[in-house]
């Protein structure tokens, strides 16, 4: 028998018997597959159905925007008429609860070596292939996929522009369609899923939907959240085996509408406020001088192109207000609290950097970005006021063992999508962009909320200038554990420079731990440094035993417990962060992901965390 023809009928058959697909996995959270040895699930499913084209399924999760049948069916390309029936909606015009699944009817083909459903998105100002199919299609479509289909690169998008966008889906294989299934339903797994709950939902054996999966059994295979599986089904999934995620049956309509009503009031309150700031911004200078350019040159010359107006402030307005900078007012070695006219600032004595934290800051208005107010100059010295942030450093917080705000999860994603948007902002929407090269816990500062705004600009640098230029920035002990290997070998600083920054002050969020330390007296290594990402990365070491040393890396305050007194399993939520965290660790900055990338993973992560605290906590 012909060796080629006796392999192609074994891989046939071997492929019957594993199952219809393989899983993904995180290979889904990476915009640099490859599919040149063969189909890959990172890219979409493979074509190896009975038929080229059927009826399949989707599951999609209503979101802000698309969260009535019209704009569902938009987004998706499917029929309006049809998605109402199948979900069993009679007003079409009805907007959905946020986080309902909707099932999606799709006509589903094969196109090379795919299965795929077509639909197509007009891009936005800020978003990119990863976010459209994290963040907008919730992973019901993978970036290298919408690459493979258009022929922009990634971050070279003009925005306008109609993107063809292939949704994931799959018809049933010879064996399948024996045992009885008709269609393939593309689900999104979220945070607590299983293999044994989803069969639970779809009514569907353990083993089946495992084995349509590519795994060997369904009870010890593990799967991350924002990927897909494919449900099999021998009938059109029902309307009842849908969920609304973070809600309960106990939930009452009233509660609902509250809560929608309240939150409106307060999105156009937020609006109000954020205007009436802008005004007042414009029009303070009213109660106080205009910018006179009376400071030094070297200042002048780093403000005089700047369009905003600055306060300037007599050095005898700060001695009163921070009482002759007594130091029950100090706050570190150069940085006092101060009050202005009613108003709670910091006010800090800087040196020869001043000239440029003011122009950069001048140029920003972002909330997660410290605002300034003013300037004063005294006796060759400069104070810059700023806004106050009640909480201090990041560091600071870390490090308060008693804080019970600590030991929330969900405050300190909140902080870490924070410093994300600023980075965000920095990067993609500041003119020019800059790299701020100085990211760590004890610039980062939190309001009286807990907002993380970024500070200390003075190594900040444009990105218009020689990327590749060494750098004589000498690097502080307390940042070297947020420094990237290009930079200590040759000075080079880009924009994944500030990435594997965050990647670290995200580990410090995660273990509760600082970036640098020495180590252990008895230790064989005595008087090293050691950095906490070196350390987390060994211990990760193969991911498949990385769950065994989660309790090791994780920060003890974050043991949630419920009111019943069982600890909360977190463990899922805490892997995610990790594999983030690495995933800016990279040590080859191509292969590092992009802060676009970081905040959209991150807000998933949110979304899924809200949602899972609401259904213990209802």
């Amino acid at each position: 028998m012909n060796p080629f023809l006796f392999m192609s009928v074994f891989l046939f058959f071997a492929i019957e018997i594993v199952g219809q697909q393989l899983y993904s996995g995180d290979l889904v959270m990476n915009c640099d597959n490859t599919d040149e040895t063969g189909p890959s699930p990172a890219f979409l499913y493979t074509c190896n159905g009975l038929k080229s084209s059927c009826s399949a399924f989707l599951i999609f999760r209503t979101q802000p925007l698309y969260n009535t049948v019209a704009a569902i069916s938009k987004l998706m390309t499917a029929d309006p008429t049809e998605l109402a029936r199948i979900n069993n909606i009679r007003d079409s015009n009805k907007i959905l609860n946020l986080n309902k699944e909707v099932i999606i009817p799709v006509t589903c083909s094969c196109s090379g070596k795919y299965y795929q459903a077509n639909t197509s998105y007009v891009l936005s100002m800020g978003e990119n292939y990863f976010t459209i199919a994290n963040s907008v299609y919730q992973g019901l479509t993978t970036c290298d996929s919408i690459q493979r289909n258009n022929v922009y690169e990634r971050y070279n998008v003009p925005p306008g522009v109609k993107l063809q966008v292939p949704l994931r889906c799959a018809c049933p294989t010879v064996s399948q369609t024996t045992e009885g299934t008709k269609y393939l339903l593309t689900y999104l797994i979220v945070l607590k899923d299983s293999i044994p709950k989803i069969s639970k939902q779809f009514k569907v054996s353990s083993q089946n939907l495992a084995l349509a999966n590519g795994f060997s059994s369904g009870e010890s295979d593990e799967i991350s959240p924002n990927t897909t599986l494919l449900v099999p089904l021998r009938s059109e999934p029902l309307s009842s085996q849908t969920r609304t995620l973070g809600q309960k049956g106990s939930l009452s309509k009233k509660c609902i509408i509250i809560g929608t009503v309240t939150g409106s009031f307060l999105a156009i309150l937020l609006c109000c406020l954020f205007v009436g700031y802008l005004l007042w911004k414009r029009n303070r200078a009213n109660g106080g001088e205009k910018l006179k350019w009376v400071l030094p040159k070297d200042i002048q010359l780093g403000i005089a192109s700047v369009d905003q107006l600055l306060k300037i402030y007599r050095f005898e307005e700060l001695e009163e207000g921070t009482d002759g900078f007594s130091l029950q007012n100090r706050l570190s070695a150069s940085v006092y609290k101060g009050s202005l006219k009613g108003r709670i600032v910091a006010i800090k004595q800087m040196g020869a950097s001043a000239p440029k934290e003011v122009k950069i800051l001048q140029k920003f208005n972002h909330f997660n970005l410290i605002g300034l107010y003013g300037v004063c100059e005294h006796d060759g010295a400069c104070y810059l006021v700023y806004e106050f942030m009640e909480n201090g450093s990041l560091k600071q917080w870390i490090e308060e063992k008693t804080s019970q705000e600590s030991r929330s999860w969900n405050n300190r994603i909140r902080i870490a999508l924070d410093v994300a948007k600023g980075l965000q902002y920095l990067h993609n929407f500041a003119i020019p962009a800059y790299v701020h090269k100085d990211i760590n816990s004890s610039n980062i500062l939190l309001s009286k909320d807990l907002r993380a705004k970024i500070s200390k600009f003075g190594l900040a640098r444009s990105t218009e200038r020689d990327q590749n230029k060494n750098s004589s920035i000498k690097c502080r002990f307390e940042s070297k554990g947020y420094l990237p290997p290009e930079y200590l070998e040759d000075g080079s600083v880009t924009t994944k420079t500030d990435v594997y920054a965050f990647g670290v002050v995200l580990l410090e969020l995660i273990t509760g731990r600082k970036a640098v330390y020495e180590r252990d007296d008895d230790d064989d290594d005595d008087g090293k440094e050691v950095m906490l990402s070196e350390e987390v990365l060994s211990s990760m070491g193969d991911e498949k035993h990385a769950k065994g040393k989660l309790n090791y890396l994780i920060d003890p305050r974050l043991q949630a417990k419920h009111a019943l007194g069982f600890v909360i399993d977190q463990d899922e939520l805490a892997l995610c962060l990790l594999k983030l965290s690495i995933a800016c660790l990279e040590p080859e900055p191509s292969r590092r992901l992009s802060i676009n990338e970081i905040v959209s993973t991150l807000m998933k992560i949110q979304m899924d965390t809200q949602s899972t605290e609401t259904m213990f906590t209802v």
